[in-house]
C-alpha cells in the first residue's frame, strides 16, 4: 500500500525552517512512494491568532510548492471523537476517571519498543510510563491521545517528525494498542543546528519562512538546501530539482545526527539558481518580491535592469541596492569626484549615437586617453556621479539604462559639487 504521511504544526505563528524541513521530508517521502502528504493543524482552540497562524502556515506552504493531498483538517474537529474513545477505554478498564480527567493505565514493566525507519531499534523504560491524562476534566483531550487517534482515523501510515517527539511515541503506541488500532511506522529526524553547535534559532538569523521569503530566496532553491540538510543522494551532487529529489529521497539516506544550517551555502546555492533563471523568470521573481516589499518601481525598467544584475546577487533582497541609482535620485561622495573628469566626460556623452553601452564606452575610453588617466581613475568619478556609489552593476550598461538625458543631469550637477 503507498504510504500515508502527515505533517501536523501547531497554529502558534510564523512556521519555523525546523518545520518545514519535518514536512519537506514527509512531502518527498510520499511523491517518492506514489502515497499521500496530508495537512493537519493540531489546534485545540479556535481564537483569531490561530486563525492568522493557519492562514500563514498555509501560505508557506504554498510558497514553497509542497502542495497536500486532501482537504486541511483539524484536530479541533476530531474532540467529540477522543472523548467518545476515552471513553470506551474507562469501560474496557485500561483507563479510569481522575478528579474529572481521564488516566489511560501504563505498565511498569518491560519497556515499549519500535523500529524507528531513522535511528533502528528504540527501546523505551514503561517505568519511565506515568498513566496519560487522555482528557482533561475541562473535556479537552490531550496532544499525546488526540494526536495518535486522529493518525488511527486518518489512516497515517508512517509518522516522520523531529527527533523531540521521541518521548512521546511510546505513549502514543500504547494508546494505539489499547484502542485496538493498527500502528504507524515510526521516523524521527534529527534537530537543525546553528552554526555554533546550538538548536536553530532567531540568533543566528532567519529561521522562519517569511523571513526567508523577504530576505529574497527562491522557494526552490530553499527546498532545495533543506532536502540536503540530514539526507543526500551521493558525495556531490548538491544542486537537484524537485523532480530529482522525488525520485531520488530514501529513508536510508537519512541521517540520525543533527545537521548545521550554512546561510552561506544557501546564499551560494540560492546564486547558482538565480544565474540559471530566464531573464524573463528572473524579472518576475523581482517584481514580485519588489511589490511584496512596498517597492513602485517601473516594471520596464525592472526587466531591462535584469542582465546588469544577474551574475552579481546571490539573492532578491540584494537587487535594490544594485539598481536604487535607475530609480531614485542620488547624493555622491563629493570628495570621490573629479570635475576636470566629469567634464569631459559630460560633453562626450552629449554626442554619442546611438546612445548604446557599447558606443559609450568607446566614447569614454577616448576621455581616458585624451587625460592620460588609466581607465579606472578615469570611470571612479563617473560611475560615482551616475549611481552614487563606488560598486555598481557595468558603468556603461548602467548609463545606458539611465538614458543621456538623466546621465548628463547628474554629471552637471557633481561637476559643481566637485568645484
Amino acid at each position: 500500500m503507498p504510504p500515508i504521511v502527515r505533517f501536523a504544526p501547531s497554529p502558534t505563528g510564523h512556521l519555523h525552517i525546523g518545520g518545514v524541513h519535518t514536512a519537506l521530508f514527509n512531502w518527498l517521502y510520499a511523491g517518492h512512494e506514489g502515497g499521500e502528504f496530508r495537512l493537519r493543524i493540531e489546534n485545540t482552540d479556535t481564537s483569531r491568532e490561530v486563525a492568522e497562524a493557519t492562514d500563514q502556515i498555509q501560505g508557506s506552504l504554498r510558497w514553497l510548492g509542497l502542495d497536500w493531498d486532501g482537504e486541511l483538517t483539524f484536530q479541533l474537529d476530531r474532540m467529540e471523537r477522543c472523548r467518545e474513545e476515552a471513553q470506551r477505554l474507562v469501560a474496557e478498564g485500561k483507563a479510569y476517571e481522575d478528579e474529572g480527567a481521564i488516566r489511560m493505565r501504563m505498565p511498569d514493566e518491560g519497556v515499549t519498543a519500535w523500529e524507528d525507519l531513522i535511528r533502528g531499534r528504540i527501546e523505551y523504560p514503561n517505568e519511565k510510563l506515568e498513566d496519560l491524562v487522555l482528557v482533561r476534566a475541562d473535556g479537552r483531550p490531550t496532544y499525546n491521545f488526540a494526536s495518535p487517534v486522529e493518525d488511527w482515523l486518518d489512516g497515517i501510515t508512517h509518522v516522520l517528525r523531529g527527533d523531540d517527539h521521541i518521548s512521546n511515541t511510546p505513549k502514543q503506541i500504547r494508546i494505539l494498542e489499547a484502542l485496538g488500532a493498527p500502528l504507524p511506522a515510526y521516523g524521527h529526524l534529527a534537530n537543525i543546528f546553528g552554526p555554533d553547535g546550538k538548536k536553530l534559532s532567531k540568533r543566528h538569523g532567519s529561521v522562519s519562512v517569511e523571513d526567508f521569503r523577504r530576505e529574497g530566496y527562491l522557494p526552490d532553491a530553499l527546498v532545495n538546501f533543506l532536502a540536503l540538510l540530514g539526507w543526500s543522494y551521493d558525495d556531490k551532487t548538491t544542486v537537484m530539482s524537485r523532480q530529482e529529489l522525488i525520485e531520488r529521497f530514501t529513508l536510508e539516506r537519512v541521517g540520525a545526527s543533527p545537521a548545521t544550517f550554512d546561510y552561506a551555502k544557501l546564499d551560494w546555492l540560492n546564486g547558482v539558481y538565480l544565474r540559471a533563471l530566464d531573464p524573463d523568470e528572473l524579472a518576475g521573481s523581482l517584481l514580485s518580491w519588489l511589490r511584496e516589499q512596498g517597492y513602485d518601481w517601473d516594471e520596464q525598467l525592472v526587466r531591462a535592469s535584469v542582465p546588469l544584475v544577474q551574475e552579481k546577487i546571490s539573492k532578491l533582497s540584494e537587487y535594490p541596492d544594485f539598481v536604487r541609482f535607475l530609480f531614485e535620485d542620488v547624493e555622491p561622495d563629493p570628495t570621490l569626484l573629479d570635475g576636470s573628469v566629469l567634464g569631459e566626460a559630460e560633453a562626450a556623452l552629449a554626442e554619442v549615437e546611438p546612445f548604446t553601452a557599447d558606443a559609450i564606452e568607446r566614447s569614454l575610453r577616448v576621455v581616458t586617453e585624451r587625460l592620460g588617466l588609466k581607465p579606472r581613475e578615469a570611470f571612479q568619478p563617473i560611475r560615482v556621479a551616475v549611481t552614487g556609489s563606488r560598486v555598481s552593476p557595468g558603468l556603461f550598461e548602467s548609463i545606458e539604462l539611465l538614458g543621456r538625458e538623466q546621465t548628463l543631469q547628474r554629471i552637471s550637477r557633481a561637476r559643481v559639487a566637485a568645484a
